[in-house]
Formats: C-alpha cells, structure tokens, sequence
C-alpha cells in the first residue's frame, strides 16, 4: 500500500493512494486518526486497512491530487530523524577522497521542524547561507520498537520506505565543524510523497536513485551500492537505544551532490528539485523564489 498523509482546507488526514486518487482512511471504520498512531498498532492495522478497502459498501473521501495538499508521511516526527553519513563509496571520495569512506557507520541527526511534504516549497535562508545543497535518500520507517536488534531479524522491524531529501547548508556544516546545525533550517527535510509498505518493496537493496534539479540528472545510482545495509543500519542504530515506530532513518546518498561538482554547483531561488527512487515514487520540491 501506498499511504499519505495531506491536507483538505485547514484539515489534516491521512488514507491511501489507489489509481490515482487519494482515499482517505481517517474516521473510517474507527480506524487510527492518523498514519503514525496506525504504525504504533502495528501490523493488525495494515489488515484492518485491507479489509476496508475491499469492502464495496464503506463511504470514503475520494480526491484528485490536485485537489490536497501533500504534508510527509509522518508530520509530525516524534524525535530527530536520524541520518546514515557517507554510505556510498564515490559520494564518501567526492566529499573529500578516499580517506572518507568510513569503516564504522556514521549517523547524524535533522531537527523535526525540518520535515515538510512533497511540492511544499522550500526556504532559501539567504541571510545564513549561501550553499545550500540536495542529497537524494531512501529513507526507512521503523514499525514496531526494539532494541540489540540483530541484522537476521532486522527487516521485521522495517513498516516500509519513503523518499527524503536531506537538503543541508554545505558553509554552516563547515563553519560549525558539525552537522546539526547545517542540516536543520526549517524546511529542509522533505518527504514523501508516499509511504510504501515494505510488501511492495521486496529488495530496498536494489532501487534505481535519481535526483534532478531543473530536468538535469545530477544523481544517478542505485541502493545497491551502499557501504551499510540497512539491516545493518538497524542493528547499530538499536545496539544501545530503543527504536520506536515511526522513527525515520535516511540510508544515505549517492555521488553528484552539488558540492561534489567542481566548480560546485549549489542550489539557487527557484530551483526545482527531483529525487526519484524506483517503486517508491518522486518527491518534488521547489526552492524559495
């Protein structure tokens, strides 16, 4: 299934998206209010969702794209969305050469106030920055809580995949000598459109990953290539902290990041960025004229 989260007016919802209409869930059948409180009931929740949707007979919203507002998957994060550094090989050599590919797993964290949907538009922050740069992800939704999780089982764990953008102001990141505060002006998280259940997505490890801003291919590879799996990933993450549902790990992304062009090629007013990834779908957004 492909779920979404939006807005009707100055409502907010959640339902599914089924031959190009949104169906929305919330209030249906009692089922959950919104997307995270039904990953939280764990998988009892995509069979009530079924059920619903085969029974001929429920009364549902229906509406066009056209007609809702995107918001993520998840809008409101419960904490930080945390972030795999350098998990491609070529984007670990062209942020700084062979000596960055990481032998150990590097996490960082985005800010929750960072989060923002698909076609939602994003700031520019031209008083703080003049460097602010795409990063094209598959990004994992944990469905139910664990800890010393082990690699065999970790994918049981996995509620599905999303598309992230983890937008990041490059010169912040430099001049902080951290990654915090580069990674978390407002509105630079994107995600979405959908959330795909992990059923639809047989092998995340092998996914075609394309970012485009303005119609030019700037990141073109496939999840293949990541240095750490992602159930790898999972099991460092929880060998010491307890993973809850709804939490949002991004894998990573892969070379032609525009600081990784030389000259660099940062992002600018009005740019139109795209991150595709294979079976999941593309997440637009747009920058700050």
């Amino acid at each position: 299934m492909k779920f979404v989260s939006f807005q009707i007016g100055k409502r907010q919802t959640y339902g599914v998206e089924q031959d190009g209409r949104v169906l929305e869930l919330s209030g249906v059948e009692q089922l959950p209010v919104d997307l995270l409180e039904g990953i939280e009931k764990g998988e009892g929740f995509l069979q009530e969702v079924e059920n619903v949707l085969r029974k001929m007979n429920v009364e549902m919203n229906s509406y066009t794209y056209k007609e809702v507002k995107w918001l993520s998957p998840i809008p409101k994060v419960k904490r930080n969305i945390m972030c795999v550094g350098k998990n491609y090989r070529e984007h670990a050599i062209e942020m700084g050469g062979e000596q960055d590919i990481p032998e150990h797993i590097m996490i960082f964290t985005k800010a929750t106030n960072t989060v923002i949907g698909h076609e939602e538009m994003v700031l520019h922050h031209h008083e703080l920055t003049e460097e602010l740069d795409y990063e094209g992800e598959l990004a994992v939704i944990i469905g139910k809580k664990g800890r010393k999780i082990t690699p065999e089982e970790a994918m049981d764990y996995v509620f599905g995949y999303s598309i992230l953008n983890d937008i990041t102001a490059r010169d912040l990141q430099k001049k902080h000598g951290q990654f915090f505060i580069g990674k978390s002006l407002d509105t630079t998280c994107p995600i979405g459109p959908y959330l795909v259940t992990k059923d639809e997505v047989p092998n995340p490890h092998n996914l075609a990953v394309t970012t485009k801003v303005n119609g030019e291919i700037r990141q073109s590879s496939n999840t293949s290539a990541m240095i750490f799996t992602i159930p790898m990933i999972i099991s460092a993450l929880s060998s010491g902290m307890t993973l809850e549902p709804g939490d949002i790990i991004a894998t990573g992304t892969p070379a032609g990041v525009g600081k990784g062009f030389k000259p660099p090629r940062f992002l600018r007013k009005g740019d139109k960025v795209e991150v595709e990834i294979e079976s999941i779908g593309i997440l637009t957004n747009q920058l700050q004229a």
